[in-house]
């Protein structure tokens, strides 16, 4: 087998995400044949020995993919903190898995749990735009006014300005409380920290769909392989998200750019 970058072998052994295996690097955590390893370097997963703490890293296992229905105060980690339960309790198999993306302790829904690291980065970098559809119960209902903003995106407490979402009140009537909410963002609590910022609250929130993978009628605290159609969806998913990657900013960039040169006289 050719020689691979370290932390893409961490990461399909399922030890975390590629971003979070790259961070067991830095920290200075993974050692190949008794040393030391710097991010960038490769190994051969077949000839060398590679330990995370000090633990021998265990050869790739069968790629897992499972849906959990998280339910209120469960953490979505694998280590708890606290003494809270985590999602990793609630699923029984021998595989070493992790969850992809997070919902707090007063959040339910749907978590995927996975030890492809390669997937759970895809669904979990901005770069990707993988939408993640919530169903939200405010405390009361939201106008019309507060809905366009919503939607063109909010400036919160800590001075940072949310993307633009996609909000839609559920129900036909007027006075309902819950909304859905779709975001290809995921800035840490941010559905509430947007309500916040609004003049409401959010009383419940349901995480109901990641990309094609949707919760369905699965009960609170039980879960369910993917079945081979939602393995197909989620792979194809992935692979257009790989080939037309979220090149927003990048044409931000290039606009700012040509505006500073129209304006640019100089010669050099």
């Amino acid at each position: 087998m050719p020689q691979e970058r370290i932390q893409k072998i961490l990461a399909r052994s399922g030890l975390g995400s590629r971003r979070s295996c790259e961070e067991y690097i830095k920290a200075g955590r993974v050692t190949v044949n008794g040393m030391p390893v710097e991010l960038g370097e490769k190994a051969d997963p077949e000839k060398d020995e590679l330990r995370l703490d000090g633990e021998l890293i265990r050869s790739q296992e069968p790629m897992v993919y499972i849906v959990l229905n998280k339910p209120l105060g469960v953490l979505s980690s694998r280590k708890s903190q606290g003494g809270y339960q985590t999602v990793i309790d609630l699923v029984d198999i021998p595989e070493r898995i992790f969850p992809v993306g997070r919902l707090d302790l007063d959040s339910q829904g749907l978590i995927l749990l996975t030890n492809d690291g390669n997937i759970a980065n895809k669904l979990t970098h901005p770069r990707y735009g993988h939408e993640k559809e919530y169903q939200v119960l405010l405390d009361r209902p939201p106008d019309k006014k507060q809905l366009s903003i919503w939607r063109r995106g909010v400036i919160l407490e800590d001075g940072s300005k949310t993307n633009p979402a996609k909000i839609e009140k559920m129900g036909k009537s007027g006075e309902t409380r819950w909304v859905r909410v779709i975001l290809k963002q995921g800035k840490k609590r941010q559905i509430r920290e947007t309500a916040k910022a609004l003049g409401l609250k959010v009383i419940k929130l349901i995480r109901v769909r990641i990309g094609p993978i949707r919760l369905g009628n699965l009960k609170s605290g039980t879960w369910r392989p993917l079945t081979p159609d939602e393995e197909r969806k989620l792979r194809a998913s992935i692979q257009r998200s790989s080939r037309y990657p979220n090149r927003t900013k990048g044409r931000r960039r290039g606009k700012q750019a040509r505006r500073a040169g129209k304006g640019n006289t100089s010669v050099r």
